[in-house]
């Protein structure tokens, strides 16, 4: 039985720079990078070498821990370089596409009798693993666990997020298939979440519950919807994949090709004219973006939300979960008196004198500026008016700093994902980096607890 997803407590930061729906396409990269610290928690362990042929879907390294988990090259071609940097740390794999493309061809004739230890099998070969991801830590599931529940939002409601109906164009044949493949997998429920303000085409999904989700950021993120639908406990595991994602493993049960062409949005303030490109994951961020324009050369580009992305350069490369580019103005000019004058270009949950609550559909071209330095945590009880889970996200944030281990089960570290903490991030006094924290708590759990 659905179930609508109702909260009030949240944020919606709206920005100028949402991307109109309109594809057009990149041009292919003369380069391809995987990138290991895409992979949280994996420790990269090379099958091919320099000068290797690789083609597109075969393994190129594979976790230290689990060697069933292989990360395959998004392209066919010659492995150029591997870059390490301190202690021979792999930072990168340079691969040189060559000019035919050839696939990895995976058998899955009669898919639909086959066992979940099958189907994970052929996850696991075929590179599309990485995918899916487990709560609690939010790391890459383990292959040998069996979910309580699976996860799959289709509602990305961070600003400029990209819209779930332009990244699965076309694909819901594929949507539909991946959710079968899935439903092998778990004895549980598949769970799939629809922004309830509007209409989608993907509202009529098979072996799925559908929700309905209502309210401002981050009602979108998965947490927010387990806690609200069925929250976890300690001892239990839930697989969280993105609906894109899902698609890529129902078009390698039907193909037998592993696709990695990504759409992907380029947005933000600084872009004149901010839609959706078409690519290929690995891609140089310098070609995803070089049919746009910007309004000046002072930009920072951003994998992901202004809020929960990570830095990036046009020199890197497109992440293996990346849907989304963002380009910020760099915020590196500072307002004299900036804290106390009345400013009405800037957004603020506490100031009245940025007048952010005169206008509330006002939409801001916010600057990468953190507007102040790092200093201790004040109690100004903000944090928790933008925290829906009934969770204290002060009290665990110091668990995480000192990590005490009891009081982090205690107040709730299962549950969380450090996206769920970007809010508090956003509207923090102290400037502290809420993610990192939580990150740094997750990390200590994993190697405390397991």
């Amino acid at each position: 039985m659905s179930k609508d997803i109702r909260i009030s407590k949240g944020l919606d930061i709206k920005l100028v720079g949402a991307a109109l729906p309109e594809i057009s396409t990149a041009p292919f990269s003369k380069e391809f990078a995987l990138v290991p610290k895409n992979f949280h928690g994996i420790t990269p362990r090379l099958i091919k070498r320099e000068g290797d042929l690789v083609k597109a879907g075969e393994a190129v390294f594979h976790s230290k821990i689990n060697e069933k988990i292989v990360f395959p090259s998004p392209v066919s071609g010659v492995v150029k370089e591997v870059r390490r940097g301190a202690k021979r740390v792999i930072l990168d794999i340079l691969i040189e596409p060559s000019g035919s493309q050839e696939s990895v061809l995976h058998e899955v004739q009669g898919i639909e009798q086959k066992s979940a230890e099958e189907i994970k099998d052929l996850l696991l070969k075929a590179g599309v693993w990485p995918f899916i991801k487990q709560r609690p830590y939010d790391v890459i599931a383990n292959p040998e666990d069996e979910p309580r529940d699976i996860f799959i939002s289709g509602y990305n409601s961070g600003p400029l997020a990209a819209e779930v109906e332009v990244l699965l164009k076309d694909k819901k044949e594929f949507l539909q298939k991946g959710i079968d493949v899935l439903s092998k997998l778990t004895s549980g429920k598949i769970h799939y979440t629809l922004n309830g303000k509007g209409n989608s085409d993907l509202a009529d999904l098979a072996n799925v519950e559908t929700h309905k989700a209502y309210g401002p950021h981050p009602v979108g993120n998965v947490s927010t919807q387990i806690a609200k639908v069925n929250p976890i406990n300690k001892g239990e595991k839930i697989w969280v994949v993105k609906p894109e994602d899902v698609a890529v493993i129902g078009e390698l049960a039907i193909t037998g090709k592993v696709n990695f062409e990504k759409i992907v949005a380029v947005n933000g303030g600084q872009v004149q004219n901010p839609h959706y490109v078409r690519t290929i994951y690995g891609s140089k961020i310098s070609d995803v973006v070089s049919g746009f324009d910007f309004v000046s050369d002072n930009n920072r580009f951003i994998q992901g939300t202004p809020i929960s992305g990570e830095k990036s350069s046009l020199d890197e490369y497109l992440g293996f979960y990346t849907n989304q580019v963002c380009v910020l103005e760099e915020g590196d000019d500072y307002a004299f008196f900036g804290w106390t004058l009345p400013q009405s270009n800037k957004f603020s949950v506490l100031r009245a004198n940025m007048f952010s609550f005169l206008t509330p559909n006002k939409k801001y071209n916010l600057t990468t500026n953190t507007n102040g330095e790092e200093r201790a945590f004040v109690l100004t009880g903000v944090y928790e008016n933008v925290f829906p889970l009934d969770i204290y996200p002060m009290q665990l944030m110091k668990a995480c700093l000192y990590n005490d281990i009891d009081e982090l089960e205690g107040l709730g570290i299962y549950e969380v994902a450090p996206e769920d903490f970007a809010l508090t991030e956003f509207v923090c006094v102290s400037k502290l980096p809420h993610q990192q924290i939580i990150r740094k708590g997750l990390d200590n759990m994993i190697r405390e607890v397991g």
